[in-house]
């Protein structure tokens, strides 16, 4: 599959005529959501470089582009012709990451009248169902207690069972504000020539979004460019990594993100290899990266990564059902545009539709919490985000949007709505000074739309969350307010509701 580009995958050790390994491109996986043009473009190089990684070992490889005269564009009708065709005896094939090729492998292997072997991916830190059974028998399932255990089981950072610097978590370090004259690293783009492909994405007519450059195409698509963008973030970026993790600043995309997801889910390089480089690059210069940097990083990967892959395979299919605040509208019009006045908004989404990429406090705290202050349906967010950026598959899409993000799960992953007016956006960026609307206004002319729909939110939904120990200040505060100015928040957050697209 696309995401199974793991050249040291043990099926690839050894050459053997008899196996023959299958590539395709096809409709079902484009199709599934409208998906950004770059993703679609990065998935479709890296699988081709991969082909032809394949077979410069020499190993037998068919590869099935999207736009070949043969190509039956759907994974069990292509197989079944090449076995058929070809009279092969035995499938095999490796774990996919996501339920919804899960079941169409099942159902295949379970009607195919031939041998079939099914082979871990050799990726991740953790199993399929290691998470449920570290938390069996818990109604709660803290990360923070996950991520230790996956640091003692793999060592990592570790002096036996304790954390090598006595603490386990430095996140509280990690949220500064990019100073106002600070330039952050340039970020290391590739110029990639994927014309071909974007040509072929074109004339069979696949929906997409967003733009691309198709001659100077930015993303890695290979281990190679995987390796110098992993080398480029512990030299250039992880010295500030964890200080401004959290920092929005208008027209910097990349500031001091290591952007590894895309290469990390398509396995064209490890996890382990990646925390394997950051710590060897503190370990050299301990100096220059200071060990909070290291940890907020290393948490992302063995934490948090693994975190979100469990709680998906303990959860699905009913996870991406869940509704908690049973919200049932539409995505504003300009999430497919960036055309808002609001300047949080406008930066946010433009970027991702021009970068297929966006942060994960932009995910969370800009577009996440405008979509759930507005009562988003989470399907509707699901589909925005898994189309929208490069790295977006559904086993860590679902989880961080529908669980994180819209808090649709009612708190298996998130233990609060992560919801926000204006003083936090203000405080963790540079969009405010700029914007139409004014940041410390609640009511009345320009004043900034998150400040009422914050209070408006929890108005509303007080039943479900008023006893929840994380924010019942926020009902304290609330329920000291005057009538009057009550009132008048959520009334001008009904009026912004009913006027979402023109905002």
């Amino acid at each position: 599959m696309g995401d199974q580009l793991n050249c040291n995958h043990s099926w690839f050790e050894t050459t053997d005529h008899s196996i023959t390994y299958v590539m395709m491109e096809i409709r079902t996986e484009t199709d599934y959501a409208t998906h950004h043009i770059q993703k679609t473009a990065g998935f479709f190089a890296a699988m081709r470089q991969f082909s032809n990684f394949l077979k410069s070992k020499k190993h037998q490889c068919i590869y099935i582009k999207i736009n070949d005269k043969d190509n039956l564009q759907s994974l069990e009708a292509n197989l079944s012709n090449i076995i058929e065709k070809d009279h092969y005896t035995k499938f095999e094939y490796q774990l996919p990451d996501e339920y919804r090729v899960d079941l169409i492998l099942k159902n295949f292997t379970s009607k195919l009248g031939i041998a079939s072997k099914v082979y871990d991916t050799q990726h991740f830190f953790s199993t399929r169902d290691e998470l449920g059974k570290f938390f069996e028998g818990k109604k709660s399932f803290l990360m923070e207690s996950f991520y230790r255990a996956m640091r003692k089981k793999h060592q990592v950072l570790m002096s036996g069972e304790n954390p090598i610097t006595g603490q386990w978590n430095y996140d509280e370090e990690n949220r500064k504000k990019l100073p106002k004259n600070h330039k952050p690293a340039a970020p290391l783009v590739f110029n990639n020539n994927v014309s071909d492909i974007v040509d072929a994405i074109l004339q069979t007519d696949i929906n997409t979004m967003g733009v691309i450059d198709k001659t100077n195409f930015i993303w890695p698509i290979n281990r190679d460019q995987s390796l110098e963008l992993l080398s480029h973030f512990v030299t250039e970026c992880l010295p500030l990594f964890g200080t401004y993790q959290d920092a929005m600043i208008p027209n910097e995309w990349s500031l001091y993100h290591s952007r590894l997801s895309f290469s990390l889910n398509t396995k064209m390089i490890s996890p382990a290899e990646v925390i394997e480089a950051a710590i060897g690059a503190w370990q050299k210069q301990p100096e220059i990266i200071a060990y909070n940097q290291l940890e907020g990083f290393v948490r992302q990967i063995i934490g948090w990564r693994e975190y979100m892959r469990g709680i998906y395979w303990l959860k699905m299919p009913e996870y991406a059902t869940l509704n908690f605040f049973n919200h049932q509208e539409k995505l504003p019009q300009w999430f497919w545009t960036g055309k808002t006045k609001m300047n949080c908004l406008k930066d946010a989404i433009t970027q991702s539709l021009t970068f297929a990429y966006a942060h994960h406090i932009q995910r969370l705290m800009i577009t996440g919490n405008f979509a759930l202050l507005a009562g988003t349906d989470p399907e509707e967010v699901d589909q925005w985000y898994l189309g929208i950026y490069i790295d977006a598959l559904d086993w860590v899409e679902i989880t961080n949007t529908r669980g994180m993000s819209q808090f649709a799960d009612g708190g298996i992953v998130g233990t609060k709505p992560y919801v926000s007016s204006a003083a936090y956006i203000d405080k963790m960026s540079h969009y405010c000074g700029t914007c139409f609307y004014n940041k410390t206004k609640k009511t009345g002319d320009r004043s900034c739309p998150f400040n009422s729909l914050y209070w408006n939110f929890y108005d509303k939904h007080e039943a479900k969350l008023a006893h929840n120990p994380r924010i019942g200040m926020m009902y304290k505060v609330w329920h000291r307010m005057k009538p009057e100015d009550k009132t008048a928040l959520l009334e001008q957050a009904d009026y912004y509701l009913k006027h979402i697209n023109e905002l």
